[in-house]
């Protein structure tokens, strides 16, 4: 203020009336700076949620809205984890002016925290002539902050790993896995992928938040297509704590489950019809994986199984074990199957069945009766006895016997099997021990139909005779081999007449002798003996012998006599050939031609040979015994060959 050098009482009244008046606008001024013409956009700051170790930043708009000019001088802040940015001091904003700064909000640990922004500023002039007459007015603003500190998400999956086990190639096994936000702020899951051969996900769309506390589930699926062992993982992205979460996958591809059959196909062979006969099945699997049979079904007349029960459910490598049975109805031959349903396939599996049905059994004897004749008391005579099954089944014969006073039973052990057509032979022994007829039976117990077969036995022994029996010896002498020769023998008695029942061959060629001419029994007298043949078919050339062996009453019997004979060579026969020579001398050779006389002429010609012109003979040994050949030749020279010459026969002796 111009000082004028005036006393204060010597003031002029219009310079008191001046001051009046700024001491008004002095006023009014102060009342305008105390309504804080600065504008905070917003004028509260809420930060809400913020993860710990993570920041969240917010503008704050600083505006001068009055007619003064404001100068911000400095800001505080006061609360945990907010700062300040953006305001370089001091600011100065002229009216209508505006700054924008940052407030951020980073939480060091959970829970919530709050404070406030002051902003000190001072209001003055706008530098204008008057504003001299304005003093300066500092003042604080503040504007409050808060936010809360949370902890991050984190996924926690229900199962740390999904195990499939064994499923079988060209199945699938699917597992459900659960996914859980256990703590902290939201989680937002922006991806998951499946590794590994044979494994998929479904259930999950993405991205996908999940707030604290909330689950979702998802399904992964096994489907392999080829054997053995694999692994793979659900890998899930997020921005929880554990951004990437594995869930570990594993499993074991198995083969499908494999039916087999031991035996393959079953042959109940022969089974007597109105019986049964059972054999054992047993089914397998011999796959890797389960197999369940559903339904068994049986075709074929006559068969059916037992102990099969259904359903059944094979592990692999596990078997299991039933009958089948073929009961035929009536005689003949009988197919079938077992055809076995296995879930999941559309093929079944078939075993072949097959059976016979047979009639019974039937024995028969041969012969159907047995005697014995005038058996020498104190000797004995043995004859073989034959039974055969004759039925379509097996017949088993449990016990033989022989009944009746000098009849035994030898070469027979029971029990006996005799399969259809088969026969078994025994010998029965007639060995008297007084003179006179007797009688017997043998009984054959057996399954067959006629289960008791008699077989008649009788038998008539004579008295020892005082006579002795004689026989000469024989001999056939030379027979050719392949030919028969005969002789004669003769049987005489001394003492007394000798009865005769049989006579047996023996010793080193018996086959090659026969005896014949003899009706047993035959009674030799003291003044009548009788003759008997021999006959003699050598098989081979050289010396051969039997021993003939009579049996009788006689005091010597049995009585032998030695038989002989020799076998000789057949005779080689040759046809010797001549002729007279041709009187021309063109003559080159000569054809011998030869055919087979007939009945009544000879056959036809065929050219048997050739010789030069110079010889005229020519042997035939080309020959068959017991026939006869006609014989001629011709000449030949350069012209051709001549007709036949007379006609000569050749008559081979017999063998």
């Amino acid at each position: 203020m111009k000082d004028f050098g005036l006393s204060r009482s010597g003031i002029p009244s219009v310079f008191c009336l001046l001051l009046t008046f700024l001491a008004v606008l002095t006023v009014t001024a102060n009342a305008a700076v105390g309504t804080t013409p600065l504008t905070i956009s917003p004028s509260n700051i809420s930060f809400g949620n913020v993860p710990v170790g993570t920041s969240q930043a917010q503008a704050l708009v600083l505006a001068n809205s009055g007619w003064f000019r404001l100068t911000i001088s400095s800001a505080t802040l006061s609360g945990h984890g907010f700062t300040l940015s953006g305001l370089n001091y001091p600011v100065t904003l002229d009216a209508g002016q505006s700054v924008t700064c940052t407030i951020t909000f980073a939480p060091t640990s959970a829970g919530s925290d709050s404070g406030g922004v002051s902003i000190s500023l001072n209001t003055q002039g706008n530098g204008r002539q008057h504003d001299y007459f304005t003093h300066p007015n500092s003042t604080t603003v503040s504007v409050p902050v808060s936010g809360t500190g949370v902890t991050s998400g984190q996924l926690t999956p229900t199962l740390t790993g999904l195990s499939f086990g064994s499923v079988q190639v060209g199945g699938s096994q699917t597992l459900s896995e659960t996914l859980t936000n256990s703590s902290g702020a939201g989680v937002t899951i922006s991806a998951a992928q499946v590794t590994g051969s044979g494994f998929g996900a479904s259930g999950l769309s993405l991205p996908l938040s999940l707030s604290t506390g909330q689950s979702v589930s998802f399904s992964v699926t096994f489907s392999p297509t080829s054997s053995g062992s694999v692994s793979g993982n659900v890998t899930v992205t997020s921005n929880a704590s554990n951004s990437t979460l594995t869930v570990g996958l594993s499993g074991t591809a198995v083969p499908p489950g494999q039916l087999a059959a031991n035996p393959t196909s079953l042959s109940l062979g022969n089974v007597q019809v109105g019986t049964n006969q059972t054999q054992t099945e047993t089914l397998t699997n011999s796959g890797g994986a389960n197999l369940t049979i559903s339904q068994a079904t049986v075709t074929g007349t006559g068969f059916s199984y037992t102990g099969l029960g259904l359903p059944l459910t094979l592990a692999p490598n596990q078997s299991t074990t039933f009958g089948v049975a073929f009961a035929p109805t009536s005689a003949g031959i009988s197919n079938g199957s077992l055809s076995i349903t296995i879930s999941g396939s559309s093929t079944s599996f078939a075993i072949a069945l097959s059976g016979t049905g047979v009639t019974p059994a039937t024995l028969s004897a041969t012969p159907a009766s047995l005697t014995f004749t005038n058996v020498q008391v104190g000797q004995s005579s043995t004859q073989t006895e034959t039974v055969q099954n004759t039925g379509a089944s097996n017949a088993q014969i449990s016990q033989v016997a022989a009944s009746g006073t000098g009849f035994s039973i030898s070469g027979i052990t029971t029990p006996v099997t005799l399969t259809p057509g088969q026969s078994a032979s025994f010998s029965l022994t007639f060995a008297p021990q007084s003179a006179g007829s007797f009688s017997g039976s043998v009984p054959i117990t057996s399954n067959a139909t006629n289960s008791t077969l008699s077989i008649t036995l009788s038998g008539s022994a004579i008295a020892q005779s005082q006579g002795t029996l004689s026989i000469s010896p024989v001999n056939v002498g030379n027979v050719t081999v392949g030919t028969s020769g005969t002789q004669t023998g003769t049987l005489s008695a001394t003492g007394a007449s000798v009865s005769v029942s049989s006579v047996s061959l023996s010793g080193t060629n018996p086959s090659e002798f026969s005896i014949s001419g003899l009706s047993f029994p035959v009674t030799v007298t003291t003044s009548q003996p009788v003759s008997f043949t021999v006959n003699f078919t050598p098989g081979a050339t050289g010396a051969a012998s039997a021993s003939a062996s009579f049996a009788g009453n006689g005091s010597n019997s049995p009585s032998t006599a030695t038989l002989t004979g020799t076998g000789t060579a057949a005779p080689v026969h040759t046809v010797s050939l001549s002729w007279t020579a041709s009187t021309s001398s063109s003559i080159t050779s000569y054809n011998v031609y030869r055919a087979v006389y007939g009945t009544t002429s000879c056959g036809s010609y065929s050219n048997i040979g050739s010789t030069s012109s110079s010889i005229t003979t020519y042997a035939d040994s080309v020959v068959t015994d017991g026939t006869t050949y006609c014989y001629a030749t011709t000449a030949v020279d350069a012209s051709g060959e001549s007709g036949y010459s007379n006609i000569t026969q050749a008559v081979i002796p017999p063998p």
